[in-house]
């Protein structure tokens, strides 16, 4: 798949988690790059001002933590690589993932098929309600999510949603994990591959945020929050359903 190349996002001070991933990147043969993550103790005055603190709050119903501003950042990092090569994919890995042997086949199906996807989530935390709309790789199908479904650290992009993104992520309002995946925010055709050919490396401790205080406001305070949810969710299943529906049309038409 010459047409695709891997990004791996990992912290200067994080070699640890490089030496973890990279055998399995040999393993799955995959060509691959590391970018130097956005480090959340040195942060520039311009990187700080990617930050919407106001709306952060309103939206996510807590204080922000400079490591997720980090996170959001590196990722950003990613798109602006992406386009700077001649590739016509990108594999984003955070480098906390755990490659399944399944990646390689899944990879491959969903290059067979670049006009059914702009980004396509490869590990996931919740559910996300999948329904299933084509198979891409034995055992696994691509699907469309109803439902939330976080987490950012195995995805697959085109380059018009790395475009989108570029025009759309900054400001930061909420964690990275929360934006890229809507679908009709940036008018992409967001999925998911069901079941993941990645997982989270529950062994590694989190880079984004330390143990200590809660940084949740009091509930009496997180009432922008709730109705933000209430909207986006409704948002995701009217996108979610229209989607499904698009994507059985079409297959019903084949």
């Amino acid at each position: 798949m010459a047409s695709l190349h891997t990004w791996v996002i990992n912290l200067d001070r994080a070699p640890e988690r490089l030496a973890r991933i990279a055998p399995q990147l040999e393993r799955a043969g995959l060509a691959w790059t590391r970018l130097a993550a956005v480090d959340a103790r040195a942060l520039n005055p311009e990187q700080r001002a990617a930050l919407d603190e106001d709306a952060y709050r309103r939206k996510h119903g807590m204080a922000p933590a400079l490591g997720e501003l980090g996170c959001y950042l590196s990722h950003v990092e990613v798109m602006r690589a992406f386009l700077a090569s001649p590739h016509e994919m990108a594999l984003v890995l955070e480098d906390d993932a755990l490659l399944t042997p399944a990646l390689p086949a899944v990879l491959q199906g969903l290059a067979a098929h670049p006009s059914r996807w702009d980004m396509v989530k490869l590990s996931a935390v919740h559910s996300g309600t999948p329904q299933p709309v084509l198979e891409i790789a034995p055992g696994h199908r691509l699907a469309v999510m109803l439902s939330r479904c976080t987490g950012s650290s195995a995805y697959l992009i085109n380059r018009r949603a790395a475009e989108r993104y570029l025009r759309a992520l900054l400001p930061m309002s909420l964690p990275y994990d929360h934006v890229f995946d809507q679908g009709w925010r940036f008018g992409l055709k967001v999925r998911l591959v069901t079941p993941t050919p990645c997982v989270h490396d529950e062994q590694i401790a989190t880079t984004i945020t330390t143990a200590g205080a809660s940084r949740k406001f009091p509930r009496h305070r997180r009432w922008p929050a709730y109705a933000y949810r209430i909207g986006n969710e409704w948002a995701r299943l009217r996108y979610g359903l229209a989607e499904t529906w698009r994507e059985r049309r079409a297959g019903a038409s084949a």
